[in-house]
């Protein structure tokens, strides 16, 4: 696969997990009282810090989705989703393995659904996906449309690419460039 085409599929990949994100986020932020209730729902995690995590969870779900979304520091922000995914397909196997019926939560509400049971495939299903986009985000951070392509260093130049190139000159050890032109190739 061309380095052009993983680009292209890293993009789609950065939009539509920062996207989920986003919208994640930004539904639980007016009501952080309904997202400490769906973290609590879980059962999971010590009461002294299902507060700050039902608080703080909407804000990174909004931040990790626009660095995504903008392709901002890109692998770190990946690296963050794929580990809130893990966490999250985690809590939705364990509440699912006890038996309990609740909301995921994911996009707001939380607490009871006596449904619930029915769509956790489908829900683990989602963030599965979403962790293999995430995966391939850290493995493959550079992407169309990216501000990294603005701030970070270039990429080193692919043996593919044409044009220019640089080798060791072997006999004095120094950067020779190379024009690519047949009649010098007798110089590499």
């Amino acid at each position: 696969m061309s380095d052009a085409v993983k680009e292209w599929i890293g993009l789609l990949a950065r939009l539509a997990t920062g996207g989920v994100w986003i919208a994640a986020g930004a539904v639980k932020l007016p009501d952080p009282g309904a997202s400490v209730a769906a973290v609590r729902a879980y059962d999971l995690l010590p009461e002294a810090v299902v507060p700050t995590v039902g608080q703080l969870l909407p804000v990174l779900e909004v931040v990790i989705g626009l660095a995504l979304v903008l392709g901002l520091l890109t692998r770190g922000a990946s690296v963050v989703s794929a580990v809130l995914f893990v966490a999250f397909i985690v809590a939705i196997a364990s509440v699912w393995a006890r038996g309990m019926t609740i909301d995921c939560g994911c996009f707001g509400g939380g607490g009871s659904d006596p449904d619930a049971a029915s769509k956790y495939p489908w829900e683990i299903a989602r963030d599965t996906a979403l962790l293999a986009a995430s995966v391939y985000l850290v493995a493959l951070p550079r992407t169309r449309w990216a501000l990294d392509n603005l701030f970070l260093a270039p990429r080193p130049a692919s043996p593919h690419d044409t044009g220019t190139d640089t080798d060791t000159d072997p006999d004095t050890d120094h950067d020779t460039i190379h024009d690519g032109h047949p009649s010098h190739e007798g110089e590499r």
